[in-house]
């Protein structure tokens, strides 16, 4: 079997999330081959796509949001997302039991004994005038009638596993600050979501590991857990094995892929791009030694925004109103910190409409 190194996993990834060049793809197509785009902090989207795409507009994502194309949902790991609607509508039954016992993680002792079946029963009857809500008035609503209960367990628990929701507009457009507003994923969509078919043959577990294959592959099943938080996948990769290759990393994990997807040579030259907060090229991944040294790993989780220098996280990036400022985590040569310089006033240009935005590169630690 054969063995792909560090840096060949690198490009390939890099490849697969559109970052080892700028793409000509419309934003509901780009969402669509991201598997969805981690948007826990609603603005940070806008720079994830502007790293991957050629031409990207911010209004061109405001418009496939206010149009319903692409909706802001609870899914993978139990974060906000930004998924197409006919992706929200496939998979979010299948992350029930997750998201179910995620919250539960987090709220078992204050929600002991509450009916999780009847206090959905009870949320969507509240939730069927329309009106959308925020989680705090839901959950005040839900413990008007359970009063031994808080209403922040109830809000959290309904919002983010029972009822499918979404978050509404002018929340995560550009510019805009919104409370999170939620409405059922079916009212909004006028469509219910798909449920799992009865033979346990799992069509969406295959087609989730042909998709998130596609846009993170090669990756071990262990990746694929990491990045949805789901389990039960082995089935599902059995049933679609003769549509897969096989390979090894340097540790000797096999590594799945799809036969055609890029994997371009590991000398491939790669260009300074800048990262939002959790941006799923880092988080998609069990094993992230591909993109980010085990030392700093903890940076991604914490909502640091990274710069990629030679494919891997070697910098954080901060905007302020005197400057952005581009933070090593190792000692840069003339010609990167020359490229993180470049590439940092491109994007602090896009985000404060200044051509003339200072962009500072601090020394290296």
């Amino acid at each position: 079997m054969t063995v792909l190194s560090t840096r060949a996993l690198n490009r390939a990834t890099l490849a697969r999330q559109l970052l080892l060049g700028r793409a000509e793809l419309p934003v509901l197509d780009a969402v669509a081959h991201l598997c969805g785009v981690q948007a826990q902090e609603p603005q940070e989207p806008f720079v994830g796509l502007w790293s991957r795409l050629r031409t990207f507009d911010p209004a061109d994502l405001d418009d496939v949001l206010t149009t319903r194309r692409v909706v802001r949902i609870h899914l993978m790991r139990r974060t906000i997302h930004l998924v197409t609607a006919g992706d929200a509508l496939a998979w979010r039954a299948r992350h029930d039991a997750m998201l179910r016992q995620r919250v539960l993680g987090v709220y078992r002792r204050e929600l002991a004994g509450v009916d999780l079946d009847e206090l959905a029963t009870a949320a969507r009857a509240i939730l069927a005038d329309g009106r959308p809500r925020t989680m705090p008035e839901l959950g005040r609503e839900l413990a008007a009638r359970r009063p031994a209960v808080g209403p922040r367990p109830l809000g959290e628990m309904v919002v983010a596993a029972l009822v499918p929701t979404v978050q509404l507009p002018p929340r995560g457009l550009w510019r805009r600050k919104s409370g999170a507003r939620t409405v059922p994923l079916s009212s909004w969509l006028g469509h219910d979501i798909d449920r799992p078919v009865e033979d346990g043959s799992d069509p969406v577990g295959q087609a989730l590991v042909l998709r998130y294959l596609a846009a993170f592959g090669p990756a071990a099943v262990a990746d694929l857990r990491a990045w949805c938080g789901l389990s039960g996948f082995p089935a599902a990769v059995a049933a679609i094995r003769d549509k897969l290759i096989a390979f090894r990393d340097e540790s000797g994990r096999e590594l799945l892929d799809l036969p055609d997807a890029p994997r371009p040579d590991p000398d491939t030259p790669v260009p300074v791009r800048f990262l939002p907060a959790f941006d799923n090229a880092i988080l998609g991944y069990h094993d992230r030694s591909r993109i980010i040294d085990d030392a700093h790993r903890g940076l991604s989780v914490a909502g640091e925004r990274t710069v990629l220098i030679s494919g891997r996280v070697a910098a954080t990036w901060s905007l302020r109103a005197d400057a952005l400022t581009v933070t090593p985590l190792r000692r840069l040569d003339r010609a990167e910190r020359t490229a993180a310089t470049e590439e940092g006033r491109e994007l602090a240009t896009f985000l404060t409409d200044d051509d003339n935005h200072p962009v500072q590169v601090s020394a290296a630690p």
